[in-house]
């Protein structure tokens, strides 16, 4: 059984029948989920590497105006 990570609610998703990289939504809150791995079915939300990317960029950028100054 497959749990939403945002609203806890029961995905029912069937390992046999999502692949990795496969796209799925919460029925209940509407988050997208892409499919990490099928065995066990491992959920990352979608956009969360970028957002991720973002802030470190944004924190090297800090870092560099601090030495400017």
């Amino acid at each position: 059984m497959v749990y939403c990570p945002e609203c806890e609610t029961d995905l029912d998703i069937d390992e046999d029948e999502v692949d990795e990289g496969a796209v799925v939504s919460c029925p209940e809150c509407g988050t997208d989920f892409e499919v990490v791995t099928v065995n066990p079915v491992e959920l990352k939300i979608v956009g969360e590497d970028e957002v991720e990317e973002d802030e470190d960029e944004d924190d090297a950028d800090e870092e560099d105006e601090d030495e400017d100054s």
